[in-house]
C-alpha cells in the first residue's frame, strides 16, 4: 500500500521539469554548434583564400629540384631512427628477492 502514499503531483510535476530542462538545454547547444559551424566556416573560406594565392606565387617561384631537395632533407630529418646492438644483458641480483624467499621457504619432499 505504500504505493498510494506517493505524491504523484509532485512527482509527476519534478519529472516533467526535469524532462523539459533537458530538452531546452540540447536545443541551446544545436544552435551553439550551428553558430560556431558558421564562424568557422567563414573563417576556413578567407584562409584557404589567401592560401591558394600565396601557394600560386610559391609554386611558381620554386624549381623542382628545391622541392626534391627539401623533400629530402624533410625525409631525413624527420625519419631516423637510433642503431640499436641487438644484444640483450640481463643483470643478475644476488640479493634476496620476494622469488627466491619463496623457494627457500618451500619445504622439500
Amino acid at each position: 500500500m505504500t504505493i498510494l502514499a506517493v505524491n504523484w503531483v509532485n512527482a509527476s510535476l519534478v519529472a516533467l521539469i526535469s524532462f523539459s530542462l533537458v530538452i531546452i538545454v540540447l536545443a541551446l547547444l544545436i544552435g551553439v554548434i550551428k553558430i560556431f559551424g558558421k564562424v568557422f566556416a567563414e573563417k576556413t573560406a578567407t584562409l584557404n583564400a589567401t592560401q591558394t594565392q600565396s601557394s600560386a606565387v610559391a609554386a611558381d617561384a620554386m624549381s623542382e629540384e628545391e622541392v626534391v631537395a627539401i623533400a629530402m632533407a624533410l625525409h631525413l630529418f624527420y625519419n631516423h631512427h637510433d642503431e640499436e646492438s641487438d644484444v640483450l644483458t640481463f643483470r643478475h641480483d644476488q640479493g634476496i628477492t620476494p622469488w627466491t624467499i619463496k623457494a627457500i621457504s618451500k619445504p622439500l619432499k
